[in-house]
């Protein structure tokens, strides 16, 4: 069982996040300063373990490590440490709701735009739900590139209507999910 009272991880794993969406290199290094010390408290310490498509946000007891890395021969109890998945696709449990609330956003932008965006926005439904489990208007700058650059040209086999507007597509599916689904 792990020595962290869940209210130290809990506020740990805000403060990853804050310290991940900061702007400001100064304000994103505080909140991971707050942190540091908010674990110390307890003998602890977190790094972040960076996989294909998520960041895992791990705290362990500091005597596991010597000199920067964790020593196998110091760690007695993995269950001492405590793993957050602090960004990448969410929950699988969570997928039906994901995949519901990106096509009734794909279907508003179909009936306020037109059928071309209305295409549009179901491929980037599909893929949003599919490749990350996210809600379309939780995509990173990142994703959206990866849409416009690789999936929707190999998956969504377009139109050269769709092609020419599919950046202002993209648009419309945030603003759509931010303002008539919020």
């Amino acid at each position: 069982m792990a020595e962290l009272p869940d209210d130290v991880v809990e506020e740990a794993t805000q403060l990853t996040k804050l310290a991940r969406a900061a702007v400001d290199s100064d304000e994103a290094a505080a909140y991971r300063d707050h942190r540091t010390e908010l674990l110390a408290d307890h003998g602890f310490r977190a790094r972040v373990r960076e996989d294909d498509a998520t960041e895992t946000l791990v705290l362990h007891p500091a005597e596991w490590v010597e000199d920067g890395t964790i020593r196998p021969d110091r760690v007695g109890d993995v269950d001492r440490a405590v793993e957050v998945q602090v960004a990448g696709p969410e929950s699988p449990d969570d997928w039906a709701a994901v995949e519901e609330h990106n096509r009734t956003v794909a279907a508003r932008v179909r009936e306020e735009y037109g059928e071309v965006h209305g295409d549009n926005a179901d491929a980037f439904a599909d893929f949003m739900s599919n490749h990350y489990a996210k809600r379309v208007e939780a995509a990173t700058p990142e994703e959206r590139t990866e849409f416009v650059q690789e999936y929707f040209v190999r998956n969504a086999w377009p139109s050269e209507a769709q092609k020419e507007v599919v950046e202002q597509s993209l648009e419309y599916v945030e603003k759509t999910a931010k303002t008539d689904l919020s």
